[in-house]
């Protein structure tokens, strides 16, 4: 089964009191990394994050990007400094004394003095918020996962489709070269008859036919080229990356192509070389996008 490397994949989960939100998106990456982006205080959540995604994609660079917000998130309390109150009460009991005030102070007024309470945030425990992130990041791979299979498969049916156009020039290249070299023969034969009026050495004749065909023979390319072609179909049948593969046979197919297009000394074989060449090109631009 084919994968692409590119893919997105999103998720919300929400409680009462709690949303987590997780999107993902991959692309292209000689190798497996995993950028995550979250709040701070949720760092240590990374790497199960991590290992979650990682049973999903084995190549690619994903960035995931985590939100995490709600009321459950910080617990507030008051702090009241006694000592400071003490001090308040006692100041305030020797101002009256001293300046023979009326009225007493309740706890209100010193309440409202400053420095005397103060409101506390606490972060809450993970407890809560790791099952609902991992749900998301779960859920957010699949659908990511989801994309890259179909894009793997939309990947995979057009490679398929430039095998066939290679298979079609390879089988006109096949039924073409046993007559380049008889073809040569006619030219070399035609050409001493007009040089030389005197009869032709046959042998000699035979010797630089037999050199020419020798150079121009091509069927070992030929093999290699169906022996690529069927790896890299049996490729994608295959239950793991195969991006790495596919790229190698890629370039092993253009250096075959190049050496028919330079040992075949005729214009038709060249101009299927050229064809060849071009569907290899786009296999090329395909493959890299292969996990």
């Amino acid at each position: 089964m084919v994968y692409s490397m590119t893919g997105f994949g999103a998720s919300t989960k929400k409680t009462d009191r709690l949303t987590v939100a997780v999107e993902m998106k991959s692309v292209n990456h000689r190798f497996c990394e995993i950028s995550i982006r979250l709040p701070r205080q949720w760092l240590v959540f990374e790497d199960k994050i991590k290992k979650a995604i990682s049973s999903y994609v084995r190549r690619g660079k994903v960035e995931v990007f985590v939100t995490i917000a709600g009321d459950g998130l910080v617990k507030r309390r008051i702090h009241i400094d006694w000592e400071l109150l003490s001090q308040y009460r006692a100041g305030c009991e020797e101002a009256a004394r001293r300046f023979a005030l009326d009225g007493g102070v309740t706890a209100a007024d010193l309440f409202r003095l400053d420095g005397v309470v103060e409101v506390m945030e606490e972060e809450s425990g993970n407890e809560e918020v790791e099952p609902l992130l991992l749900a998301a990041v779960d859920e957010a791979a699949k659908a990511l996962a989801a994309m890259r299979r179909r894009e793997g498969e939309a990947l995979a049916a057009d490679l398929r489709e430039r095998f066939r156009e290679i298979e079609a020039s390879v089988v006109a290249i096949e039924q073409r070269a046993p007559l380049v070299a008889e073809q040569y023969r006619e030219r070399l034969e035609r050409r001493l008859r007009e040089w030389a009026p005197a009869p032709i050495d046959e042998a000699r004749l035979l010797a630089e036919v037999a050199l020419f065909a020798e150079k121009a023979d091509i069927h070992e390319e030929l093999k290699r080229i169906r022996s690529h072609l069927a790896q890299m179909a049996d490729a994608l049948e295959m239950d793991e990356p195969v991006g790495r593969k596919l790229d190698f046979l890629v370039q092993e197919l253009n250096r075959e192509v190049n050496t028919i297009g330079a040992k075949a000394n005729d214009s038709f074989i060249a101009a299927q070389a050229v064809e060849i060449k071009s569907a290899l090109e786009k296999m090329r631009e395909q493959v890299q996008n292969i996990e």
